[in-house]
């Protein structure tokens, strides 16, 4: 509760800085990362990117910025509500053979994620070719060596 009042606040804050004429900087839109605007305790460092605020005040050792606290988890939260949401209606849509509308990614299996991925062990087969290859390589190497020296003793 106290995270959301003080979050509320300084938006509040940022959106009413520029309303305080005395003093306040103006929005920066020259394409910079931050823009800052001025309140009571120091400024508000908005960032143009990622959309978070920081408050940045003077420290005894100069100045530093307090990043201001959001509900990142009820954000998630919403976001992984949204896709169980979506992925219930696409299997809808496919079930009714129907299909998805353009520029739709397919449903993903139960249990994937999109940020996984699935390593394939090597099987017995695998470890066999592998041997072999290196058995090859080996016996080529052996006989360049053999042929080098049978080389050099002729010259000799």
């Amino acid at each position: 509760m106290i995270d959301r009042t003080f979050a509320a606040l300084l938006t509040s804050l940022v959106l009413t800085a520029g309303v305080h004429a005395d003093g306040a900087m103006p929005p920066q839109t020259d394409g910079s990362r931050f823009s800052f605007h001025q309140v009571a305790d120091g400024f508000l460092r908005l960032d143009n990117e990622t959309g978070k605020v920081a408050l940045c005040s003077r420290q005894p050792v100069g100045w530093a910025c307090l990043a201001a606290p959001d509900d990142r988890t009820a954000l998630e939260n919403e976001i992984v509500r949204l896709r169980r949401d979506n992925a219930i209606l696409k299997e809808d849509l496919l079930s009714r053979g129907l299909p998805l509308p353009a520029g739709t990614m397919p449903v993903p299996s139960a249990g994937e994620d999109e940020n996984s991925f699935t390593l394939r062990l090597p099987n017995s087969e695998d470890v066999n070719r592998v041997v072999a290859f290196v058995g090859q390589v080996w016996h080529r190497l052996l006989a360049a060596l053999a042929r080098a020296d049978s080389q050099l003793m002729h010259r000799g």
